[in-house]
């Protein structure tokens, strides 16, 4: 059988603490939505994972900062890919509204091609916030 789930099913009172979810999840691959409500990651909580990481923000916008001081904003539709091990962190997401983040990671090293092939590993120059 064949579920259907909507990315934007979530009720406002499950958002008190930021939820993340797997919505797919295999071998190399695993798709995570984040939500969040003005949460951040903790002043010392790095990301510093083993799989590479693409992210799009689906709704609201938040920040991240890289551990070089870089920090970027993302709004709806914005996307960025990180590498394996590039240490970064939430700084800010709004908090008048939830902001759906949506993730893919992989864990092999071929990730990095078909990312290129879909077209996810374009780059622009980003906004300072």
């Amino acid at each position: 059988m064949v579920s259907v789930s909507n990315i934007f099913d979530f009720s406002l009172e499950s958002v008190d603490a930021e939820v993340f979810e797997d919505i797919v999840k295999s071998e190399h691959v695993r798709v995570e939505r984040t939500l969040s409500k003005g949460h951040s990651s903790p002043k010392d909580g790095w990301y510093d994972q083993d799989e590479n990481e693409w992210v799009i923000v689906l709704q609201g916008n938040g920040r991240l900062v890289f551990d070089d001081g870089t920090e970027i904003e993302l709004d709806a539709g914005d996307h960025v890919n990180l590498s394996a091990h590039k240490r970064h962190r939430v700084v800010w997401a709004d908090p008048d509204n939830v902001t759906v983040w949506l993730a893919v990671f992989t864990s092999k090293p071929q990730s990095v091609q078909i990312f290129r092939r879909w077209g996810l590993f374009t780059t622009r120059t980003s906004r300072r916030a």
